[in-house]
């Protein structure tokens, strides 16, 4: 096994990734995506928060650059930043709520060092939805990830989505794609 190659920050900071990649101290990560139930799933759910923005009082952003730690940045899939954003480029202040979307190539151990950067850095809500398989997870500020049946919620807020909602949706994707 090989020694990674470590970046200095500010040329992480200057480099255009596509697609994006996390930065953890030093060491530049490729994310796992580019998969169509994984696509599908993030548009769904793109749609969904941007049609209540103003409604919730959020922004929905998609890969939006998060820097959850002095030399730690993640991109989640989507995030909700509550409103006003007054972040410029890279969002420092804690995003209400981080979503990431498995691939199917994902380990919930690494998704778990996701879900604990957000978490330290002080997301309030953090959720991992799988379409492989068909189930849901979120976690609080704790970043302890726990199975939801139900409901995804953001604690406080409207903020919620059926998990019967989302695999619906995501099987009526599937298949109008091979009409």
């Amino acid at each position: 096994m090989g020694t990674a190659t470590l970046v200095p920050l500010d040329v992480y900071l200057k480099t255009s990734y596509r697609p994006d990649c996390d930065y953890v101290d030093g060491e530049v990560l490729e994310r796992n995506m580019g998969e169509t139930p994984h696509a599908r799933l993030q548009k769904f759910l793109l749609l969904l928060f941007a049609r209540h923005e103003d409604e919730w009082g959020v922004e929905a952003l998609p890969e939006q650059r998060v820097q959850v730690g002095p030399t730690r940045f993640r991109i989640p899939d989507l995030m909700l930043a509550a409103l006003p954003n007054l972040d410029d480029r890279i969002v420092r202040r804690p995003p209400l709520l981080c979503v990431e979307i498995l691939s199917s190539e994902d380990r919930m151990s690494k998704i778990q060092e996701r879900v604990d950067d957000y978490a330290r850095m002080g997301v309030r809500v953090i959720w991992v939805i799988d379409p492989w398989r068909g189930t849901a997870f979120a976690a609080g500020g704790d970043g302890k990830l726990q199975p939801v049946t139900e409901t995804l919620l953001v604690p406080g807020t409207p903020i919620q989505v059926m998990v019967a909602e989302i695999f619906l949706e995501l099987e009526r994707l599937e298949l109008r794609a091979k009409e």
